[in-house]
């Protein structure tokens, strides 16, 4: 049986004075945390927190959100994640939709919270990391030491989170996640990463987001190893925290190991003890991983995920072949496939809509049966990405559906052009977009930002020219500073559309 909350206790139980995670210099143990865990669900519990009950988390990276992550688990109810920027409307939309009982939260959020509590008829209990006003604190609830309550019975099918995805149109969508789900996924990730107790994770992605949720918390207690939580991302101070801290393992998006790639005082001697790199969020540029391996002696392993699964369905493996470009092969226990719109397998080699099967595909889509039938069908989670997979089994991600750029009938996917673009050595980082063409119904835009070379899109266009179709080559080439991304680092093409 998948259960987070067993995973927690069993790493206490066998590993009581091991390390669960590093912050700011100072270390907490397993026993250490599953007390706090304990004291926390019981405070809960007692204000009348229980199954079926949702709780809203809009806290960023530090040990407050691994217990009151845990704690929300052990009580029976299910997590709410959500990124502490998101305006007061969003804030307001998530808390509604998911009928959040309580919400647990940065100090500096009281005001918005205090308003749309007025408003939210759900919404009974509000506690912040730090004193704001007379509100109580996740630590007054710890230090209440609180241990009285009736555990609920438990099931793996149980909801655990509930995850609110970026849909493109309309409002994000609650993808619920059971214990099975979150679960089967860390324990795929720690099987494949090969997560011993003496390993430890970088956790700088941010841990309201699925990736970091299930490869740099969940994995990491899953196994006994430690967490070496990260507030926010700088290259610097990441790169400092792998050399001081013996970090062994790292995840990021492609953005992150850019942005170290462009550091000039950071050295091989500082990823010594790396032992794996994993990517995610977005595709990496074939030219980034060479450099970056290149400079640094690592290796990074490309896997790709969504909400919907919790997040990984694929991933490259550590021993074996990997290959540069692809997102790797199906997980233990998942299995993806390539489809035609009619559901039909295609031969291996030819494009397709991405379809995944196995114990971490979602429930569904919280209240909205339409959507859900529309994305799993047989079970089978329609991904919306279009792939190809080779004669191995290896599956590359061409693009999003709704990105491909159709130019006089041909199919431009943006992210050959980008791989192009990214061989360039004056750009930083790019992205391409569709424009509409009067002629040619759409042509390609091209946006970079630059190193300190002066540039022009005559030449961006020349460097193309021999190496993709006429029709691929970008009409426009737009220069820009940086370019807008997501919480995660993954570069949005849909604010550069606006």
């Amino acid at each position: 049986m998948y259960h987070l909350n067993e995973n927690l206790k069993r790493s206490a139980h066998n590993f009581p004075d091991r390390p669960a995670y590093v912050f700011q210099g100072e270390s907490t143990t397993y026993a250490e945390l599953d007390q706090q865990v304990e004291f926390l669900a019981a405070s809960l519990a007692k204000r009348g927190i229980g199954k079926g009950d949702a709780v809203a988390l809009l806290v960023d990276n530090r040990p407050h959100f691994v217990s009151a992550y845990y704690a929300i688990l052990r009580v029976g109810a299910a997590v709410v994640p959500m990124n502490p920027i998101y305006t007061p409307r969003e804030i307001g939309y998530i808390l509604s939709n998911s009928k959040a009982k309580a919400v647990i939260a940065l100090s500096a959020l009281e005001p918005v919270l205090s308003e749309l509590k007025d408003q939210l008829s759900d919404l009974e209990l509000l506690i912040y990391t730090e004193v704001a006003g007379d509100a109580l604190t996740v630590d007054q609830l710890i230090q209440e030491q609180e241990t009285e309550y009736d555990e609920p019975e438990r099931d793996e099918n149980d909801l655990a989170v509930i995850l609110y995805t970026s849909g493109t149109t309309g409002q994000p969508k609650g993808a619920m996640l059971s214990h099975k789900n979150m679960d089967s996924n860390a324990e795929a990730m720690g099987t494949l990463f090969e997560l011993e107790p003496d390993d430890r994770m970088v956790a700088v992605l941010p841990m309201f987001h699925v990736f970091c949720m299930t490869v740099c918390l969940n994995g990491p207690i899953r196994s006994g190893a430690t967490i070496l939580i990260v507030q926010r991302f700088h290259p610097v101070e990441v790169v400092n925290v792998l050399r001081d801290q013996k970090a062994s393992c790292f995840a990021g998006v492609p953005t992150m190991y850019n942005y170290m790639l462009q550091l000039p005082t950071a050295t091989r001697a500082d990823f010594a003890t790396i032992r794996v790199c994993c990517s995610g969020g977005a595709s990496m540029p074939v030219e980034l991983l060479h450099k970056f391996e290149e400079k640094y002696g690592v290796k990074i392993m490309e896997g790709y995920g969504l909400s919907e699964a919790a997040p990984a369905t694929a991933f490259n493996p550590i021993r074996g072949t990997r290959k540069p470009g692809s997102v790797g092969i199906d997980l233990p226990g998942v299995i993806n496939k390539v489809i035609d719109p009619e559901g039909n397998e295609v031969p291996r080699g030819e494009v397709g809509e991405l379809v995944v099967f196995g114990p971490n595909v979602m429930l569904g889509y919280l209240g909205l049966p339409e959507e859900t039938n529309a994305a799993l069908r047989n079970g089978w989670l329609h991904t919306g990405d279009l792939a190809r997979m080779d004669e191995e089994g290896y599956v590359y991600i061409v693009d999003r559906k709704k990105d491909m750029i159709l130019v006089d009938g041909y199919n431009v996917y943006p992210r050959e052009v980008e791989e192009v673009l990214y061989q360039h050595p004056a750009i930083i980082e790019a992205a391409v977009i569709g424009i509409p063409d009067e002629v040619h119904g759409e042509a390609v835009k091209a946006f970079v930002a630059l190193k300190e070379i002066a540039v022009s899109q005559e030449d961006i266009v020349a460097f193309c020219t021999d190496k993709l179709a006429k029709y691929k080559i970008p009409r426009q080439v737009e220069f820009v500073a940086e370019l807008p991304k997501n919480s995660t680092g993954k570069i949005l093409r849909r604010s550069l559309r606006n």
